[in-house]
């Protein structure tokens, strides 16, 4: 077994990237239902800076509770360690990638060695590297969770409703919002291998990208409105949200759904008169799916792009860099 101390990264307080600290930690014991994982690579999503900044952008009711210090991070791509009695599902040396504990912020996957809970995990696809791995599980399960496979019947948090889910073929258009981030790359290829014409919006500077996915047209919103451009979609996919999110009803047909990855501001009258669906779900930590995911991961059907990677104790840098915008695909931390 390793030393009884790790590194990993911590926030002792709220605030901007620079709050990230790199500390000395003991290495946490696997629980029941639990493997230790000795960490390779680390995907960094929107929810570790939210928990960084103290969930300011989160209604206070909504809210999750933590206490600090606490170790950021949901995604990770590594190899089994330790075993807890009760777990047949791995063994020792197996590689596995997985979004742990979530909705939750106790993943704590930025450090080197993480307790996780085994249903949380899938075996790594043996065709791609730790770093691809972890970028895929939070975005590659909510764009799997909102297009493919629900997989659970929690409401979202911000709405009561269950989500109502569009099954996809070669009849659908699909409209993707945000195309070249990290769901919405996921999202893109997902809506492609189910035979759906996907539109991409997305800034013009990711456009070879996006046809490389096979993006069938792509609108470049810093040149033009896709509300003006683009009418009779069956479902719009949007992974920005926010209070500009609902100009995508006008590109919906009647009977067409709306599905905002972060909430946005709807009006239910007006959704009624123009005859269109807006429903959403939570992602949430599912090891059968993202080994479904993986197989197609394996064959290179949907590919993990990485716009960068950083060291684990330059965790600063990568959440500067998530902070700049305009990314292409998923940045990844390494840990050595």
């Amino acid at each position: 077994m390793p030393t009884h101390t790790m590194r990993a990264v911590r926030l002792h307080k709220h605030g901007g990237p620079e709050v990230l600290r790199y500390d000395e930690v003991p290495i946490p014991e696997p629980g029941p239902g639990e493997v230790l994982v000795r960490v390779h690579a680390v995907g960094i999503n929107p929810p570790d800076w939210y928990l960084r900044d103290g969930m300011s952008n989160l209604p206070p009711k909504v809210r999750p509770k933590f206490s600090l210090p606490v170790i950021p991070g949901t995604d990770l791509s590594g190899v089994v360690e330790a075993v807890a009695p009760d777990v047949d599902a791995f063994s020792v040396g197996d590689e596995v990638f997985g979004l742990l504990r979530f909705p939750g912020f106790d993943g704590s996957t930025y450090a080197e060695y993480v307790a996780a809970p085994a249903s949380d995990l899938a075996l790594k696809p043996a065709g791609i590297d730790h770093v691809h791995a972890a970028g895929a599980p939070m975005a590659g399960l909510t764009a799997w969770q909102f297009l493919i496979e629900l997989g659970h019947d929690h409401p979202s948090p911000f709405q009561a409703a269950q989500h109502r889910p569009v099954p996809l073929d070669a009849n659908m258009t699909v409209l993707v919002n945000g195309a070249a981030g990290g769901v919405g790359h996921f999202a893109l290829q997902l809506a492609k291998w189910k035979g759906a014409r996907v539109i991409a919006v997305a800034s013009g500077a990711h456009e070879v990208f996006l046809r490389e996915l096979g993006a069938d047209e792509l609108i470049d919103y810093t040149k033009s409105r896709p509300e003006e451009l683009v009418h009779d979609v069956d479902l719009v996919l949007d992974t920005v949200g926010g209070p500009d999110s609902k100009r995508f009803l006008r590109t919906l047909k009647r009977g067409g759904s709306q599905f905002p990855v972060f909430f946005g501001e709807f009006d239910e009258e007006e959704n009624a008169k123009l005859g269109v669906t807006v429903t959403g779900t939570q992602v949430r930590s599912n090891g059968a799916q993202l080994a479904e995911l993986g197989r197609l991961l394996d064959a290179g059907t949907v590919r993990v792009a990485i716009d960068s990677t950083f060291a684990l104790a330059d965790a600063r840098a990568a959440h500067e860099r998530a902070a700049r915008g305009h990314i292409q695909g998923k940045i990844v931390l390494t840990v050595a």
